[in-house]
């Protein structure tokens, strides 16, 4: 039993406790190249959360950990076998009723914990600012280590790369599929590129149809992962999410929350 982990705990444990922060992680059911599991964005929202919910569990916060959401918008990759696509529309109403139910519980700071880059979560924060008990904050944790990104891994990779694969050999390395010489069973996770100009600037943007942009939905090489890659990106990841957690655990909310006052003194 993890007191931080609402699945695992009894209504006798919870009843007793006043949670300050709810973190709902998300995930997705997609393929992940040629060897990372379906589940590998669901299985880091599990790993991740706990790792940082632990850490701040332990450091004082009050925090509980929602089941992590399987389920994201993957429409992009429609043309791979299996890949399950929920609507933006239907994503947010889903969390829009946890929300509604965690403020009804009294949690009024929820984090949204995402895995998967084309959950477009903003949108929903802006939707449901004003109209419901609760202050939520969006966070990418792919986005919070880019500071130090390039003196962890040697390629930069968008998806199924030397970062994930790097997370899968150190958290789940049973399901990394491997050939008979224990090698990563993958391509080299290549990418087509934009005949037009503006959208390789990205001033003009597209839903990139990932079977044409894609060998088998890899983009970026996994070749150089290793398992202690994965433990250094983790460390980092807790390190930063923790505090995170620790610090919006013990705020109290007021007008100008989550800001400081306009006139406050510069420190």
């Amino acid at each position: 039993m993890r007191p931080w982990k609402l699945a695992e705990l009894n209504f006798a444990q919870v009843k007793e406790n006043r949670y300050e922060v709810a973190v709902i992680p998300l995930g997705c059911t997609e393929p992940h190249n040629l060897h990372l599991p379906y589940g590998t964005d669901t299985l880091e929202g599990d790993v991740i959360g706990d790792h940082a919910c632990e850490a701040a569990h332990d450091a004082g916060a009050s925090v509980i950990l929602l089941p992590t959401v399987p389920y994201g918008t993957v429409s992009a990759q429609s043309e791979f076998t299996l890949a399950i696509n929920i609507n933006p529309s239907t994503l947010y109403a889903l969390l829009t009723d946890i929300i509604v139910s965690l403020a009804g519980h009294g949690i009024t700071k929820i984090v949204l914990l995402n895995s998967h880059g084309g959950n477009d979560l903003k949108p929903l924060l802006r939707e449901l600012y004003g109209t419901v008990n609760a202050h939520i904050f969006l966070l990418n944790w792919y986005e919070a280590f880019e500071d130090v990104y390039d003196e962890i891994f040697e390629n930069r990779g968008e998806h199924a790369g030397e970062m994930e694969t790097s997370l899968a050999l150190a958290y789940f390395p049973e399901l990394v599929g491997r050939n008979e010489k224990g090698e990563i069973m993958a391509d080299d996770g290549d990418t087509a590129r934009f005949r037009f100009e503006a959208l390789e600037r990205g001033w003009v943007s597209i839903t990139r149809p990932w079977h044409l942009f894609t060998t088998s939905s890899g983009a970026g090489s996994p070749h150089a992962a290793s398992a202690e890659k994965g433990l250094r990106l983790m460390e980092v990841l807790v390190e930063r999410i923790s505090t995170f957690l620790v610090e919006l655990s013990d705020a109290e909310p007021d007008d100008s929350f989550p800001f400081l006052p306009i006139d406050s003194k510069k420190t």
